[in-house]
């Protein structure tokens, strides 16, 4: 058995004898009885009745890995296998979902945007803001575009009962090693709520201050000033909701949400050197131009009637505005002797994009004598966007518009007492509409017309679920997803003179057709799940790196893998988890219709394996250890091979008469290694970077 495996062998064994109190057993148990409904689904699909994988992050599994990683991204990928593993930067290009792009949302509002993807969406809220999350595996088309890997729903927190509850969560971070003022992280939060019988509301603000990152070796790990870094930064965010019932049956509800990161432009990066296996580090200096941001508003409002003629109708209408600033470079892309000699001109891209729409569904369950239910609805989308240069004001990607409006119908049949049918289908009305423009220098200053595309899709999804016994299920899916390649991408490098939009094939639509099989079992203290699938995309969107500057690849591509995990409860208060997940992508490389080449890390992620154990020694006491294993892996290119390594973080709380105090230990036994992207995305020495050292995290939460 590897070391680094030993500890949470050992802790397993321990947790068979751990006693627990008849409080905490009646709290597990009554958990343990709630079925789990996905809003995500649109129809609210049970997770045990859901023809396809499907996994809830439940508030206290963001609490204890926001004690080991206040990285979204890091909390994502330590609790889904298929997850790629994170960047550890601002930026989470190539982080994908089951090897495709999934749709972010938060609370139904989508973060993905179709015309300018820019890597940020994982980046657009504070996780200490967030109840649960949601994720629908696979490709699917239920909630429009973008899902062509899955649906990440994240739902922000609820107002508990009380008139007046109040609570603030401090934390501190520092490594192991060389401990000043410089690498320490600030993170605190603070919430005020009540409900009562028709008004709730809800206020949280979190504000963070994140110092310098060391490696395992105890060295400052590499800036990306140029795609943005959550080292050596500040962020808060501002959460404000407010409900109203006005019977038993309704609820209004308002919500915003404000979030803000922006570099402290305190270091610059020194390239590392890939050959010699030296990572990129980290001196202090003053990076040019304006230092890099996400800025963030997302607003909405719902309505929701939970018995209009015994139907159950949902509503919301939003709306976001993003901002993306990119950090200066000289990059070869930015260059134009008109303005400054070659190799002088520092600019910096910006996206900017906002898009409102609205959602509506009527579901009508108890149909045909109580076997069927039948949700129908519409939703509407507009995205707005562009991406200039903020130092020059230069035109990178153009005035951009993106109108849709989409028709679905979803149902669910049960046929006999054991097997239940799932169907839908989704009509996608939409058009891109892109003003005239030209290109940088680099790309020729080609003038390039404007124009309208159509997207007209009819999309559809099939499922069926088996289940022989109570407590296992088997099921079997067939889904369709709709996503469009970087528009941006492709716009900004057109180089040839006379090209219209209309005329480019290469933007239309990715297409994915997706199948999956797979079972789950619940019986007494076992949970497992386990699934095998495939997406195939006709022409579908690859990313690749020309010297440092990403764009896309149009080609036929397939990814297919399996999903398992085992959950053992040994009694109300210990629980251990095994979770695996393997991905194999390949691509047409030659268009002549054979998939021959394999995706790299800039598309797939390596094989995972995740294992955990939860244990609540008494009402006080707790722990949690995780350990994850990134399989070595090899790429058509060899210089993009992954060595894989093993990680283990553990966390331990106790709770005060007043409050709770808490301890969490990253990357426990301060392993040094090179990220998973740095070492199979591209092959860039200035982007060779290492992964976080050692860390603990020192916390305190007080409710009043």
């Amino acid at each position: 058995m590897p070391f680094q495996l030993r500890p949470l062998a050992a802790a397993m064994l321990l947790a068979i004898g751990a006693p627990a109190s008849a409080q905490t057993q009646a709290a597990a148990a009554e958990a343990l009885m709630q079925p789990v409904i996905i809003t995500a689904s649109r129809s609210n699909i049970e997770v045990d009745k859901a023809p396809q994988t499907v996994v809830v992050i439940e508030k206290e599994d963001i609490a204890r890995q926001l004690s080991i990683s206040t990285n979204s991204s890091d909390v994502l990928s330590n609790l889904l296998p298929s997850y790629t593993p994170s960047r550890g930067k601002m930026n989470g290009s190539g982080e994908t979902l089951r090897g495709r792009t999934p749709l972010i949302l938060i609370d139904g509002v989508p973060q993905s945007n179709p015309v300018r993807p820019t890597g940020r969406e994982a980046h657009t809220i504070d996780y200490s803001m967030v109840e649960r999350i949601e994720i629908v595996q696979g490709p699917n088309a239920i909630n429009g575009l973008g899902a062509t890997g899955g649906t990440i729903n994240i739902i922000t927190r609820s107002p508990e009962k009380g008139s007046f509850n109040q609570s603030l969560d401090v934390q501190v971070t520092a490594p192991t090693t060389d401990v000043n003022s410089d690498v320490l992280g600030y993170k605190t939060t603070y919430r005020a709520d009540g409900r009562g019988d028709k008004l709730e509301y809800l206020f949280s603000l979190g504000y963070e201050d994140q110092g310098l990152y060391l490696d395992g070796a105890g060295r400052p790990i590499g800036v990306d000033v140029t795609q943005g870094d959550l080292m050596d930064s500040r962020s808060y965010d501002v959460l404000a909701k407010i409900g109203y019932r006005p019977g038993d049956k309704q609820k209004l509800q308002f919500s915003v949400n404000r979030y803000r990161i922006k570099s402290k432009a305190n270091y610059v990066g020194v390239a590392g050197n890939r050959t010699l296996g030296i990572p990129s580090t980290s001196v202090e200096g003053t990076p040019p131009g304006t230092p890099a941001w996400n800025d963030v508003w997302t607003a909405s409002a719902s309505y929701n009637h939970y018995d209009l003629l015994g139907m159950e109708l949902s509503a919301m209408a939003f709306r976001q505005e993003f901002e993306g600033l990119f950090g200066a470079d000289n990059s070869a892309t930015f260059q134009d002797v008109t303005i400054a000699p070659r190799g002088k001109l520092y600019d910096q891209s910006r996206s900017v994009a906002k898009k409102y729409g609205s959602k509506v569904g009527l579901t009508k369950d108890g149909l045909f004598a109580g076997r069927a239910k039948l949700t129908v609805g519409f939703d509407t989308l507009v995205d707005e966007g562009k991406q200039d240069m903020y130092g020059t004001g230069r035109t990178f990607v153009p005035q951009s518009k993106y109108t849709n409006l989409s028709l679905f119908a979803q149902g669910e049949y049960k046929v006999i007492d054991t097997v239940t049918v799932h169907a839908g289908v989704r009509r996608e009305n939409a058009d891109l509409k892109v003003d005239t423009y030209r290109t940088l220098a680099a790309y020729n200053n080609t003038l390039v017309e404007g124009g309208k595309i159509k997207f007209n899709e009819t999309l559809a999804n099939a499922g069926i679920v088996f289940t022989p016994v109570d407590g296992i299920s088997l099921y079997a899916s067939y889904s369709e997803g709709f996503g469009l390649p970087d528009i941006g991408r492709t716009l900004r490098s057109i180089n040839t003179p006379g090209q219209s939009i209309a005329s480019l094939r290469s933007l239309e639509p990715i297409l994915t057709d997706g199948v999956e099989f797979g079972a789950r079992a619940r019986k007494g203290n076992w949970e497992m799940d386990a699934s095998w699938y495939r997406s195939d995309s006709d022409y579908g969107a690859r990313v690749v790196s020309n010297n440092g500057v990403f764009a896309m690849a149009r080609e036929k591509t397939r990814l297919e893998g399996v999903d398992a995990s085992v959950a053992y409860r040994f009694n109300a208060a210990q629980r251990a988890s095994l979770s695996y997940a393997h991905t194999k992508g390949r691509y047409d490389s030659d268009a002549n219709g054979s998939l021959d080449a394999k995706l790299d890390g800039l598309n797939v992620a390596p094989d995972r394996l995740l294992a955990s154990w939860t244990a609540n020694w008494t009402d006080k006491l707790s722990s949690f250890v995780q350990v994850q294993h990134a399989f070595s892996q090899t790429f058509d290119d060899p210089a993009k091979a992954f060595s894989g390594y093993t990680l283990a973080d553990a966390t331990l709380s106790y709770k005060l008469p007043k409050g709770d105090v808490r301890i969490g230990v990253a990357n426990l036994f301060d392993k040094s290694y090179i990220t998973y992207y740095s070492q199979s995305a591209l092959v860039e020495p200035a982007r060779y970077f290492a992964g976080r050292g050692r860390t603990v995290t020192l916390g305190y939460a007080v409710r009043f």
